[in-house]
């Protein structure tokens, strides 16, 4: 009603409204909002809405028909415990992050973009708005600090009384990297990827114990305080509760010293004190400037042990939660800020991984990493 006053006063530039198609805009706002009040009504149905994209019909567009179609049907036949409800993504202003937000916004799903900056995730959110995914809200977070963490999760609690899917993007390299000179390198890219480089950027990519154990408390201790602090809500979820954990193949376990490598790769035994410990024993070495005498690798040593342990508590949560599904995923070597545009993929091949397995069906894989999107070894 606000609306249509507004647009029979000829004030709707005044008031704010979208001047873009400004009554299709409004009406497909109030679509999606009746869509996930109706969703929480009857949680016991699938209901969803979708933007089939810039499709060539009588309102113009670059995409054919059958393209266009493609998320409608896909969530016309999804199955039980299919996506419905909302999800949140953290370090989503940027990079995988904001592409992996994108692509489950575009399924018709609610998502919670999360930043530690809210100037950066306000700009992201908006830019998503005008696409036309004004199911994308905004909250800040940053995953260091606990009062953060609370008031997300009292936000999700207050706003939508559970949450469905989480994937937990936000990362540290901890190090730092002369872009320019690393660039100049043309280092190859299977010498990258499989950690063999680190002789050829002697003095270009370098590494603190400051950094280091702030990347340890980003990328393990950081998702473990979102995760604990979001499982009573996830717990909730009617739908089926599915757990992401962007990892890397810098994790891999043939990149941790033999002896923690058997300890972190055994999850009959494995535990979380456990990896604390490792942890600890990991500082311990680095602040001793021991790293490479102990095996530790040296190729981005603290990003590659938080992963590691990363892929173990996911591996240790699912046999604690097996209710849910919980993954972790190695995107691919993708052109982000986190390599320095140095990646081979595009942002959007990036965040099919994690997509992949927000959207897993009842039943399946859990425990497991993959590697974009198949699952591989640890």
């Amino acid at each position: 009603m606000k609306f249509l006053h507004d647009l029979k006063d000829n004030a709707l530039d005044s008031n704010g409204w979208t001047m873009m198609v400004p009554v299709y805009s409004i009406s497909k706002a109030s679509l999606n909002a009746y869509t996930r009040l109706l969703a929480k009504k009857y949680p016991e149905m699938l209901i969803n809405c979708v933007h089939p994209s810039y499709v060539s019909t009588d309102m113009r567009g670059i995409l054919t028909v059958e393209e266009g179609a493609k998320g409608p049907v896909m969530l016309a036949l999804l199955q039980d415990g299919g996506p419905t409800g909302m999800q949140v993504v953290t370090g989503a202003n940027k990079g995988i992050g904001l592409e992996t937000v994108r692509q489950l916004a575009s399924h018709g799903i609610t998502v919670v973009l999360t930043a530690r900056d809210e100037t950066r995730g306000t700009e992201a959110t908006r830019k998503l708005h005008q696409l036309g995914l004004s199911n994308v809200i905004f909250h800040q977070l940053d995953v260091l600090d606990p009062v953060s963490i609370q008031s997300l999760a009292k936000f999700i609690q207050d706003k939508f009384g559970r949450l469905d899917i989480l994937v937990n993007n936000a990362g540290a390299s901890g190090v730092v990297a002369d872009e320019k000179a690393l660039k100049a390198l043309n280092i190859d890219t299977a010498a990258w990827i499989s950690g063999k480089g680190n002789h050829l950027v002697q003095g270009i990519v370098t590494h603190t114990y400051e950094q280091g154990e702030k990347c340890i408390n980003t990328n393990y201790y950081g998702v473990k305080r979102v995760t604990e602090a979001l499982l009573p809500l996830l717990q909730l979820s009617p739908a089926g509760t599915r757990i992401v954990n962007v990892s890397s193949c810098s994790g891999a376990l043939t990149r941790i010293p033999m002896n923690i490598r058997n300890e972190l790769g055994d999850i009959k035994v494995l535990n979380e004190g456990r990896i604390d410990e490792i942890l600890l024993k990991f500082l311990h070495d680095f602040k001793d400037n021991a790293l490479e005498s102990c095996g530790w690798t040296m190729m981005a040593p603290a990003y590659s042990i938080s992963k590691a342990s990363l892929n173990a508590y996911t591996r240790i949560l699912a046999k604690k939660c097996p209710e849910m599904v919980i993954n972790c995923v190695h995107p691919g070597y993708v052109s982000t800020d986190m390599t320095w545009h140095g990646g081979i993929l595009t942002v959007e091949e990036g965040a099919k991984g994690p997509v992949m397995l927000a959207l897993l069906q009842d039943g399946g894989p859990t425990g497991c990493y993959f590697d974009r999107t198949q699952q591989a070894e640890f």
